[in-house]
């Protein structure tokens, strides 16, 4: 059966997937990282005096929303979470202004925040997860087929 030029897909879909897949990277590698060791990710938080279910949130978040937006899967969702969590570790802990790496560290979280609203704002794209459940919306709960969209 040949596939017509409408079912492919086309360039700016392979770069939002490519895009998706980079801005991932960065939370599913500290997330990954933070898990593996949790005794010092415990002591790395404490001593910025957050707890243990802070910081275990965090990797849960960074974890699953950063899975949701390499598959594709609640993306919009993931992405918004994940521009807000920028946002907040950015003014919350790189605010020192005199050191260049702080500041860069800021820019970065801003930066990565703004990519994350443009995601949240634009879905992701026909190679993804949602755009396969969008074709099962009838069967699904309305919260769901908002999310989707």
């Amino acid at each position: 059966m040949m596939e017509n030029a409408s079912s492919r897909p086309r360039l700016a879909d392979l770069i939002l997937l490519l895009g998706r897949l980079l801005l991932s990277l960065i939370f599913l590698h500290e997330g990954w990282t933070l898990a593996a060791d949790m005794t010092a990710t415990f002591d790395i938080f404490a001593k910025l005096g957050l707890s243990a279910p802070v910081a275990l949130a965090t990797i849960a978040l960074q974890i699953g929303a950063g899975l949701s937006i390499a598959t594709g899967f609640l993306s919009r969702l993931g992405a918004l979470a994940l521009a807000l969590f920028c946002l907040a570790t950015a003014f919350l802990f790189h605010t020192n202004f005199a050191s260049q790496n702080e500041l860069l560290h800021f820019e970065k979280d801003l930066a990565i925040a703004g990519g994350m609203f443009v995601l949240s704002a634009s879905g992701a794209g026909s190679i993804s997860i949602d755009k396969l459940l969008r074709k099962q919306t009838n069967r699904m709960h309305p919260w769901l087929r908002a999310a989707l969209s």
